[in-house]
């Protein structure tokens, strides 16, 4: 990924649903005036969420997502139902579309308390206004055609004003001043991209030249040679969590540490769940199962930091015989009741939505919720330490 893209989970999320042949997909097109997803009279066209990134003005960079009807039949349209459910999790607004023809339907009806219930932004848009056999509106839908285009803009304005503006919370850049230097560490390791930095790190570097800072990028094994170089001590070190051991044993305790996974559950808002959860690890007992969850996929190397590395340090911590669950990308269970503890990686790649969703998800059912970093800060004794920088700007 190029660094001056706009990742997808920075963008907002906004998910066309309603039932079959309401004209979700026309009115997709029709919104971003591209053929984005496929067309037809035949009901159940639209089998899985299609995801887009675009640029969507006044909106600006959002992901479109188009879902199957939530209206679908037998085994297999209930999976799509569950997948067109699923994308409400991912979704900062959404465009509930209504056959005008045929009016409101119970699934629409349905689909409506859900929204409510997760409080998601939502407008109702009455399809095919432009048909003789189009029905008179529900109060606060807005009639549309995505055949001629009828109201489409105003549709797009009333998509921008719903959306959430939230003020987007610091990553880095208020832990240092202009003209400091910060160090990352970034061990390249078998689990390390080829070729590339990790997302978190790509982030970090920007933030940092944002705020006029100059980050000094180094594995583990040259950070001594990397302090040395300094005429005067980094403003902040910042490393990868499973090199927290390394590090800290190297740095001096007057310089500020933390990692990019604790940084980055500040920047979702989870950060304050996750150092509550974090202790639960200590009342942990034999047999209890933990949640180990990604936001993304890849291809897991033989030492992986997920499926490896953490369960076990967790089981070396505890001395205790843990049962290890996971789940990547899209996947998190609605049902937590069977573990003891969820610990989530940072979400680079999730919105704050989403990771927000996940968070509420385990919290309302008396599942502790915590992150990488804070388990491994903690695990390493040094949790302390690497809360300090962001209490000193957060308060």
């Amino acid at each position: 990924m190029s660094m001056n893209e706009t990742p997808s989970a920075k963008r907002t999320h906004i998910g066309f649903f309603g039932c079959r042949n309401a004209g979700k997909s026309s009115l997709v097109n029709a919104v971003t005036g591209q053929s984005l997803a496929i067309v037809s009279d035949v009901k159940g066209t639209t089998t899985d969420p299609v995801l887009k990134a675009m640029e969507l003005l006044p909106l600006g960079p959002v992901v479109i997502i188009d879902t199957p009807g939530i209206d679908d039949e037998g085994a297999l349209g209930a999976l799509r139902v569950s997948r067109a459910n699923d994308a409400l999790n991912r979704c900062d607004a959404a465009v509930l579309v209504v056959d005008g023809c045929r009016g409101l339907t119970k699934a629409d009806s349905d689909l409506i308390s859900s929204m409510r219930d997760r409080e998601l932004p939502f407008v109702v848009a009455w399809n095919k206004c432009d048909s003789p056999d189009a029905l008179p509106p529900e109060e606060g839908a807005m009639p549309v055609s995505a055949l001629t285009g009828e109201n489409i803009p105003a549709l797009k304005e009333r998509l921008a004003r719903i959306v959430p503006d939230r003020q987007e919370r610091p990553l880095a850049g208020d832990l240092v001043r202009p003209g400091d230097a910060a160090i990352l560490v970034c061990p390249m390791d078998e689990a390390a991209p080829k070729g590339r930095l990790i997302l978190p790190q790509q982030q970090v570097i920007r933030d940092l030249l944002d705020h006029g800072a100059m980050p000094l990028v180094c594995r583990d094994t040259e950070l001594k040679a990397a302090l040395d170089s300094l005429k005067r001590p980094p403003a902040i070190v910042i490393t990868d969590s499973q090199a927290f051991r390394q590090v800290s044993g190297i740095l001096p305790r007057e310089i500020p540490l933390t990692s990019f996974s604790i940084l980055m559950a500040r920047h979702k808002g989870f950060l304050d769940a996750a150092v509550r959860g974090v202790a639960a690890i200590d009342g942990l007992e034999d047999g209890n199962r933990v949640l180990m969850a990604e936001g993304c996929t890849h291809h897991r190397q033989c030492n992986d930091i997920g499926t490896v590395k953490i369960p076990r340090w967790l089981r070396q911590h505890t001395g205790k015989a843990l049962q290890i669950d996971t789940c990547s990308g899209r996947e998190f269970p609605e049902d937590l009741s069977p573990y003891s503890l969820v610990i989530h990686c940072g979400g680079c790649m999730l919105t704050e939505t989403v990771v927000g969703y996940r968070m509420r998800t385990a919290l309302s059912q008396g599942v502790p919720f915590t992150n990488y970093g804070i388990v491994i800060a903690r695990i390493t004794g040094i949790l302390d330490r690497s809360l300090e920088p962001l209490k000193e700007v957060d308060g």
